[in-house]
């Protein structure tokens, strides 16, 4: 809930500087009726570059990895048990 609420607090406080903007003539009123349209892209690459960043930067877990491996084969000798193919390995 609080997270919902800071989004709307965010959107009221955008919708209050473009409707200031609209209102006074201190940004030529072409340029102010795009503010949303340049929001959306902005929010948009803000978006891309925190998903590259996350890519780039993502941690490697070796333990887990190794864990997950013993995994898979605990899967797979059940499986071959059952009776289900689980291929070459």
């Amino acid at each position: 809930m609080k997270h919902i609420s800071k989004i709307v607090a965010i959107l009221v406080a955008i919708s209050a500087i473009w409707v200031a903007l609209l209102e006074t003539s201190t940004v030529p009123r072409s340029y102010t009726w795009l503010l949303p349209v340049y929001l959306v892209v902005a929010l948009g690459c803000y978006g891309l570059f925190m998903v590259g960043f996350g890519l780039m930067f993502f941690p490697t877990c070796p333990q887990e990895a190794i864990l997950l491996q013993q995994d898979i084969v605990e899967a797979k000798e059940f499986l071959a048990k059952k009776g289900v193919d689980v291929g070459s390995e």
